[in-house]
């Protein structure tokens, strides 16, 4: 139904659709669905000239089976320097914590952000309580809790209850930035369909329509070359570090 989840039959149209070299925005109104809806699913899976209908339906079960998966708790000591190992300087490392924050916010990253990014990134465990944080941080609970919800839109930090001690951890994977890159790629999807809608609303012999076109025709293939690259080196450096 429209505006619900997609089936193995719409993915098998979406497949053929772009077999046929139709655009997202086609396959879309084909679907009953929003460009939106069509464009994140083939950033998902492979990108327009790897998306396979199959894969698709096996990757979104697989995906909705973690979500619903309890993970067991790290164990992890709350009070344990961020810099882990005991031949390591702790001032050092805290010292380059706040450098790849700095980096971070030049790159445009909101502050408090970065030092939570940074904080995590640089602990063995990978993961941190909001408790940690405050404390590492000297931030209030309410800032910790801002950031986080950041992270997790970027897909760079995921939450794990840990039901012995009744809260939440903060995790950060060894592949965060394959998975940021491929959200990435699909906010670039996303743009590609809604700038391919615009031009196709304002007619491509029109100059805004034109302009619309040449940007959705560069988010596409921005996209595309971003899913290959990042899959590439996910198959070939196999397994990310735990």
């Amino acid at each position: 139904m429209p505006g619900g989840r997609l089936t193995q039959q719409d993915r098998r149209r979406i497949a053929t659709g772009l077999a046929e070299g139709l655009g997202y925005g086609e396959i879309a109104r084909g679907l009953g669905r929003p460009t939106s809806t069509v464009t994140r699913e083939i950033a998902r899976n492979g990108g327009p000239s790897g998306y396979q209908a199959e894969r698709a339906q096996r990757a979104t079960a697989q995906r909705s089976r973690r979500g619903r998966t309890v993970p067991a708790p790290r164990p992890t000591t709350p009070t344990a320097p961020a810099s882990g190992g005991a031949d390591r300087d702790p001032a050092a490392v805290g010292e380059f914590a706040d450098r790849l924050a700095e980096l971070l916010v030049h790159l445009g990253m909101p502050r408090m952000v970065a030092r939570v990014l940074g904080c995590l990134y640089v602990t063995d465990e990978g993961s941190l309580t909001s408790g940690d944080l405050v404390q590492r941080l000297r931030v209030s609970p309410a800032a910790v809790s801002k950031a986080i919800g950041y992270l997790e839109g970027q897909a760079l930090v995921r939450r794990e209850r840990d039901d012995r001690q009744r809260r939440e951890r903060y995790v950060i994977d060894g592949d965060i930035w394959y998975r940021a890159l491929l959200a990435s790629a699909e906010r670039n999807a996303t743009l590609a369909g809604i700038t391919r809608h615009g031009a196709e609303l304002l007619g491509p012999a029109t100059p805004a329509g034109a302009r619309m076109e040449d940007a959705s025709a560069l988010l596409e293939r921005i996209g595309q070359d971003i899913v290959r690259s990042v899959r590439q080196w996910h198959e070939e450096r196999g397994p990310a570090p735990s």
